[in-house]
């Protein structure tokens, strides 16, 4: 069984147990989380697929760390023009494991 789920903007196919980073969420490591934004639920032959979500559709997850990606550098140059930027950034995750998947 497994399910396709938004957040952060993003899709993510999912399925028990699979562990995923997503956007940052407000929630501790060993907190529960809902997602309750199912597009799609498929067991086996079974399909259904939400319109634009699945009603009644929910994934629960179990936090397990906070973090920050790796960086990544900005770099604007222009020769001969004494021009140079450089900047930097890390992106924060949360990375969940997924306990449950809840047809409609």
């Amino acid at each position: 069984m497994y399910a396709v789920i938004k957040s952060g903007g993003k899709q993510y196919r999912v399925a028990e147990g699979d562990v995923l980073r997503v956007e940052k969420l407000n929630a501790e490591a060993g907190e529960t989380v809902k997602f309750d934004e199912v597009l799609l639920v498929a067991d086996g032959d079974k399909v259904e697929v939400g319109a634009p979500r699945v009603k009644g559709g929910s994934v629960s997850a179990e936090v397990l760390t906070q973090g920050r990606d790796r960086k990544v550098e900005i770099v604007k140059f222009k020769r001969r023009k004494d021009y140079q930027r450089h900047h930097g950034h890390r992106q924060p995750y949360t990375e969940v494991r997924i306990t449950g998947i809840k047809a409609g």
